[in-house]
């Protein structure tokens, strides 16, 4: 193999086993090779040429790229230099168990093109990229961040594997989705994982966020932050501490609360303290800490 000086890959986890991400700018000419791995993501930057199990491809910036396991490749910079790729891996047990979740066989699944020319997908694997990014590099991790990560990962997932797979197109989805929304709304320090959510609703993780997002035009998770800032400012303006409304309303610390206010509201906790404060005067319990 011809070895160049330019590579750096980088490892991204992911809150489950099974799953993991590669960030990857190489000059480097790949052997022909295979995984054990489903693997799907985006050319960055520059351009690709590899064999694949359907031939000779080339992938530039911007176009989805996936293998299958066991499908030899190799790989080389077209063009360029080098290029940058980023990828989710999924072990085949993984890739089983979602596929199952649609009601399809999961015998003999397969993604049906190794370049993918699909300007939906870009957003959304961009935004699990993001996620799994955020988790590898966190020196702490909220409550929320693995369901976060998973609504990212079912979203990009669901629209690759029904629209550019062996599965067949997933139903769309019509079930009442009022009991997940009044779970979301009972558990805010306990946020349960999409995957409890579906089941409570005997549907798919991605039939779940569509259905979710079409009655209510948001996610699950970022439905629920709606409800936790809400009642923080309710708390607040009854004279609780901020430290203990954030603990309360499930955030993971004040700092976290904070964030929330200021995107939700475009002003903090400690501002509305001050103004609940102002309102009811010295009946206005005073049982608080600093605003951090």
């Amino acid at each position: 193999m011809k070895e160049c000086a330019q590579h750096v890959c980088r490892i991204l986890s992911s809150p489950w086993p099974g799953i993991f991400g590669t960030d990857t700018d190489s000059a480097r000419h790949y052997d022909r090779h295979w995984h054990t791995t489903f693997g799907f993501g985006l050319m960055e930057r520059g351009a690709h040429r590899s064999m694949s199990g359907r031939g000779v491809v080339q992938a530039t910036a911007g176009q989805v790229i996936t293998t299958n396991p066991g499908e030899v490749h190799d790989g080389e910079p077209l063009g360029v230099t080098s290029r940058r790729w980023r990828m989710i891996y999924l072990d085949a047990s993984v890739m089983a168990s979602m596929v199952s979740e649609t009601g399809a066989s999961a015998t003999d699944v397969r993604f049906t093109q190794p370049v993918i020319e699909d300007a939906s997908l870009r957003p959304v694997l961009r935004e699990i990229l993001r996620r799994l990014e955020r988790w590898s590099t966190a020196a702490t991790r909220g409550p929320d961040a693995a369901l976060r990560c998973e609504e990212a990962l079912v979203r990009a997932f669901g629209r690759l594997l029904s629209a550019h797979s062996t599965v067949n197109a997933m139903p769309d989805a019509r079930t009442n989705v009022a009991q997940v929304r009044e779970w979301l709304a009972d558990n805010l320090v306990n946020t349960p994982s999409l995957s409890e959510l579906a089941m409570t609703v005997s549907l798919s993780r991605y039939q779940l966020l569509r259905r979710f997002e079409e009655v209510y035009g948001l996610t699950p998770f970022h439905w629920q932050r709606q409800v936790r800032v809400e009642r923080a400012r309710a708390a607040i303006g009854t004279g609780c501490s901020l430290a203990q409304v954030a603990v309360d309303c499930g955030f993971a610390d004040q700092s976290h609360m904070t964030r929330a206010f200021m995107a939700h509201f475009g002003f903090t906790p400690g501002a509305w303290r001050g103004a609940c404060k102002n309102r009811h005067g010295s009946t206005w319990r005073r049982n608080h800490v600093q605003d951090g």
